[in-house]
């Protein structure tokens, strides 16, 4: 269905009114607690021999592990804090909300590391503890920007469903929940009846287009029945739906109350109800892709809870993923943060 231009302002604003909560709000991101291996390759023929497709995400033991680090033995490696969850709630920190984290960490030099980040970031950590060492994700980055991810979960794939404790969601108004997570179907789905018994709205970030396609009876499901705000890329999309942008981003809305679906260049699609927004993306100079979906929840988010329009929301968020894919890794530098919080200002007060 078409809108003019005042009927598609008047649907987001209904729309808006069933999803914000106020400009306090408080949101708590639920994730595999990883530290990210960055490692720059030569050549994509590393991921032919790896058997990984260019872009995907993959679990791997630690056999795998190991073998990864040889073939890509010899280059400059990066070890920042990870995870999709962990990086938008810090993300969001940043901007101004109060945030939280929940995940499992081993009692261990990574999982101390993690824990101090999330503190120096203003991001209260729910962190339990395994005696499994904690997870950590080589993100082999190749020459364009395009990153493809191999996972060795660690304590992280621990986290279960009786360790979400009610205290977790007490005063938050969202949980924001990755995607990975679905693979583990009692916990997510855990997690989403216990936010809801809270009384949060719920989140929810689809990850990786092979993790969609695994899951997508029970992904499906999930988003159809507790999911208020999905977000996706266009391979992830089509896994999801088996359309293009524009009919999938429509499908996913749907289903829930908001869906968002990220182009790279192209920007994004953001669509409530019948009404779609396009919204082009920042210019940027492509370092690293990784952590560009993560900061661009960072600040949709962060256009929700100020009660803005859901076109300025997806206008933020693509200027918080500009800025982290002219940096190495999923965290933009600190000095970096004043002139982002600038431009937001000015892309809401022109």
């Amino acid at each position: 269905m078409e809108y003019a231009k005042g009927d598609a302002i008047f649907a987001s604003s209904f729309v808006l009114m069933t999803i914000t909560m106020n400009p306090n709000m408080k949101i708590v991101g639920l994730g595999n607690a990883l530290a990210d291996v960055l490692t720059p390759i030569r050549s994509d023929r590393v991921l032919e021999t790896l058997t990984f497709e260019r872009g995907g995400m993959y679990l791997v033991d630690h056999a795998k592990h190991v073998e990864i680090a040889r073939r890509t033995a010899g280059v400059e490696r990066t070890i920042v804090s990870g995870g999709s969850a962990a990086n938008t709630v810090r993300g969001l920190a940043r901007l101004g909300l109060e945030s939280a984290y929940i995940g499992k960490v081993g009692e261990d030099e990574v999982g101390r590391f993690l824990e101090e980040e999330f503190r120096e970031y203003g991001v209260t950590p729910f962190l339990l503890h395994a005696s499994t060492p904690t997870g950590r994700c080589m993100v082999l980055v190749s020459s364009d920007g395009e990153r493809t991810m191999a996972t060795y979960l660690g304590a992280a794939v621990e986290l279960t469903d009786d360790d979400l404790l009610p205290s977790f969601y007490s005063g938050y108004d969202l949980l924001h929940i990755e995607g990975y997570l679905v693979q583990n179907h009692a916990l997510i789905a855990g997690a989403i009846r216990k936010a809801r018994k809270a009384g949060l709205k719920v989140s929810l970030d689809m990850a990786s287009f092979n993790v969609v396609e695994e899951n997508l009876e029970f992904l499906q499901g999930l988003v159809a029945e507790g999911v208020d705000i999905l977000f996706a890329n266009e391979e992830e999309a089509r896994s999801f739906t088996g359309r293009e942008p524009a009919d999938a981003v429509r499908e996913m809305a749907r289903m829930c109350e908001v869906a968002i679906v990220k182009i790279g260049d192209k920007g994004s699609l953001v669509a409530a109800g019948e009404t779609v927004y396009s919204v082009a993306a920042r210019p940027a100079d492509v370092v690293d892709t990784t952590g560009a979906g993560d900061l661009y929840a960072s600040g949709f988010l962060f256009g929700l809870s100020r009660e803005l329009p859901l076109e300025t929301c997806g206008r933020i968020g693509s200027l918080v993923a500009a800025e982290v894919i002219a940096e190495v890794g999923p965290a933009i530098p600190e000095e970096k943060w004043p002139g982002i919080r600038q431009r937001i200002a000015d892309i809401l007060h022109p």
